[in-house]
């Protein structure tokens, strides 16, 4: 199992796209080069934003960790408390 953390605030929205189903963002998850960070997370999530952007040295935004988990059952994930609840789309 793989688990994930996005901070929804950093998505960029130009890269989102519509399908016939609804409303679609890709995403790229990349391993970290030196293993499980400090927090636990083996690797980072990245908007993908396109092969023309990318192909003009662009790069997606960054957005979040993921974390896999090896046949352990997690505990309730932390949460934190935010005074702006809102998604910002």
């Amino acid at each position: 199992m793989i688990t994930t953390n996005i901070d929804v605030k950093k998505i960029d929205k130009s890269a989102l796209y519509a399908g016939a189903k609804g409303t679609y963002l890709n995403l790229t998850l990349i391993p970290n080069k030196n293993g499980v960070d400090q927090y636990g997370n083996d690797g980072f999530i990245v908007q993908d934003i396109g092969k023309a952007r990318r192909d003009k040295g662009e790069k997606g935004p960054i957005i979040g960790n993921y974390r896999i988990i090896d046949g352990k059952q997690e505990s309730a994930p932390k949460t934190t408390t935010d005074d702006d609840d809102s998604i910002p789309f």
